[in-house]
């Protein structure tokens, strides 16, 4: 068969290939049941640790779950791994206790997950890990210092997605690099690569043939060039998960046996060179990298339909199960909890609960979840006050305390048609009305406070309805309160407008039954021209990290909403992991805050050059759709959103 790829007449003293691989370790692996743990062990990692004894130095990464796992159904396995560590056969790699997505969570969890991890690494092997791969390779700026402060030096990160987003040579993919921090510090990098993990997959899975990988990899070859050759799963060898229609069957000869062949063969290509991945590290050298754009703030692995709503709002409920850690994580962080309840809050946090986790997982993570929020006594946030005041007539109705000015519109659901904080000279949020752009992608009235939900071949629901609407006062406060009536059941909600702080508290109660398959963006928040200079305005949220990520929008077009596809609704997406992201330019700004332990919603931003003008708006995502959406409620009874959109003096 003729190799698809030319094939140079190699230079030996100029074209150089140093390879690395590591393969993921996963018993907490989403579609594979408990009973089935040994097994794995059995087909794929005891192979895995026979592939490194007579083709290594190979990679072995692993949470520290995984590890205790193995080490209670197979402690052997583990002080073979630690032999082959300590021959250099082997390179360990870390992860954390469990596989969590950083960008999701607060800083302190992460900071624990690393630290519990390390220790799990040094009772089981006795190393502590320098190199760590990013869980599901979710990166953020702000997880940097984490790793760097747990001992880390050098973090395994995919190349593809960020350089998707950036301008960056062709040369630097195969280069070590250094990856910028939000709090200006930087750490080794080393890239993975999708499409050669993806080649040599297909080859032990019979899909290509030896002399096609081969040719691939030595297409690769240049002056000192690196390759990842394998960052992915140990336990799609001579074991199906059952997580596709489309995995490949099994066949007679043992895909570990085929990797050994690859691996062999590599080994004796001119030029190419099977290395640690801690020898390359050290060349990790030059000016550090930014990876995240306002576009692509957290770039994940793989294909787009990868990107972080996969683990914050889509799932069976991620969005519940997120809500009940964050209620956890909060009960801990106060009381000064012992250690074993942070491990088990890792562990509940895990990223495989959110994907494609079997029914009898799921239950059990719902029996484990309320066990340990009876333990610490933790109650649902009360419900707002019953309504008890005069009936509005008029359609559009002002809003006046002493720290802002608003106007409703009773035709479309309680929408903020004008927003003005104390101390702003003009209405920074409010309502666009159709016809504001001459882009067509655009021609819609435009609101802020409304809520959307959209479903594959289905009309959309919205609660831009007519609404009877009550009206009291709380000392200096006012507070409104209307039920919209939609297809899926009615919405209630309770807005407070302050008196004494600029801000509008926004509480949603969903009493639908049915929620299907479908996408709910909330809160949206829809800038005004004539507030704002364009040319100064960021974005800024955490994501992860202690520090705050600053993201300046000037010339980015932004649609972090967008559809990836037909099965996947949305494109990326901000954690606003400490609770709150503010757009502003310097002199006008605006706060949206989340009661994440209600719910952790999801930051959507849209910001589109236009001629003439800007369209920014910042949305709040309660559900999203993709491959892994599976409706089963955690709970029953109504859905409750709570958040907040206030002015922020924040110097951006």
């Amino acid at each position: 068969m003729n190799a698809p790829f030319p094939v140079r007449q190699l230079d030996t003293e100029a074209d150089t290939l140093s390879l690395f691989a590591f393969f993921h370790l996963n018993l907490a692996y989403s579609s594979i049941e408990e009973e089935q743990r040994a097994e794995v062990i059995a087909r794929c990692y005891w192979p895995l640790l026979r592939l490194a004894e007579k083709c290594g130095p190979v990679g072995i990464e692993a949470s520290g779950f995984t590890l205790e796992e193995i080490a209670r159904r197979d402690p052997v396995w583990i002080e073979t791994l630690k032999r082959l560590v300590a021959e250099r056969r082997v390179e360990f790699i870390g992860a954390g206790y469990s596989q969590m997505i950083g960008p999701l969570v607060p800083w302190r969890v992460t900071e624990a997950n690393l630290a519990i991890g390390n220790e799990v690494y040094r009772s089981l092997l006795g190393v502590q890990p320098s190199i760590a791969l990013v869980n599901e390779q979710a990166y953020s700026g702000g997880l940097v210092g984490l790793y760097l402060d747990a001992g880390y030096r050098t973090l395994l990160m995919d190349w593809d997605n960020p350089a998707s987003h950036h301008q960056w040579p062709a040369e630097t993919g195969f280069r070590p690099q250094r990856a910028l921090g939000s709090d200006g510090r930087s750490i080794g990098l080393l890239w993975t690569n999708t499409v050669a993990f993806q080649k040599l997959q297909r080859f032990a899975h019979g899909d290509i043939e030896l002399e096609d990988y081969l040719a691939y990899v030595r297409a690769q070859r240049g002056s000192e060039r690196v390759l990842c050759l394998y960052a992915s799963d140990a336990e799609i060898f001579d074991f199906r998960p059952g997580r596709y229609r489309t995995e490949e069957k099994l066949g007679s000869t043992s895909e570990w046996s085929k990797l050994e062949t690859a691996f062999a063969r590599l080994a004796a290509e001119p030029g190419c060179t099977m290395v640690l991945p801690s020898k390359l590290a050290q060349n990790a050298t030059g000016e550090a990298l930014r990876l995240e754009t306002a576009a692509c703030p957290i770039p994940v692995k793989k294909q787009r339909k990868y990107n972080l709503s996969r683990w914050a709002v889509t799932g069976r409920d991620d969005l519940a199960v997120n809500a009940a850690c964050e209620s956890l994580y909060r009960a801990l962080k106060t009381v000064g909890a012992e250690p074993e309840a942070w491990k088990e809050l890792c562990f509940l946090w895990s990223s495989d609960f959110r994907t494609h986790i079997t029914m009898k997982r799921w239950d059990d993570l719902g029996r484990r979840l309320r066990a340990a929020q009876a333990r610490r006594n933790l109650q649902a946030s009360p419900a707002p006050p019953a309504p008890h005041g005069e009936i509005v007539e008029a359609r559009h109705f002002d809003i006046v305390t002493p720290s802002l000015e608003a106007r409703l519109d009773r035709r479309r659901g309680l929408a903020l048609s004008s927003v003005r904080f104390r101390g702003q000279d003009t209405a920074p949020i409010g309502m666009l009305p159709l016809g504001s752009f001459d882009d067509i992608a655009l021609q819609a009235d435009w609101y802020t406070g409304n809520a959307v939900f959209e479903a594959p071949g289905e009309h959309k629901v919205t609660d831009l309805e007519w609404c009877t609407a009550e009206r009291w006062n709380e000392g200096e406060d006012v507070l409104v309160f209307a039920r919209i009536e939609t297809p899926k059941g009615a919405i209630e909600k309770t807005l407070r407008f302050h008196g004494w702080r600029p801000q509008i508290d926004f509480d949603l109660a969903f009493n639908w039954d049915d929620w299907g398959k479908g996408c709910l963006r909330l809160g949206h928040v829809t800038l005004l021209p004539g507030a704002f200079d364009w040319d100064r305005l960021s974005l800024r949220t955490h994501n992860g990290g202690k520090e705050a990520e600053t993201f300046a929008l000037a010339d980015e077009n932004v649609d972090h909403g967008a559809p990836v596809s037909f099965l996947v609704s949305a494109s990326h997406g901000v954690g606003m992991t400490e609770g709150w992201a503010e757009i502003g330019d310097g002199r006008t700004g605006i706060r949206v805050e989340v009661d994440r332990a209600t719910a952790p919603l999801l930051g959507l931003l849209t910001h589109r050059r236009l001629r003439g003008g800007v369209f920014c708006q910042f949305a709040l995502s309660a559900l999203e759709l993709d491959d892994t959406r599976k409706p089963t409620p955690f709970s029953k009874g109504p859905r409750r959103f709570r958040f907040s959109v206030g002015s922020s003096s924040a110097d951006y």
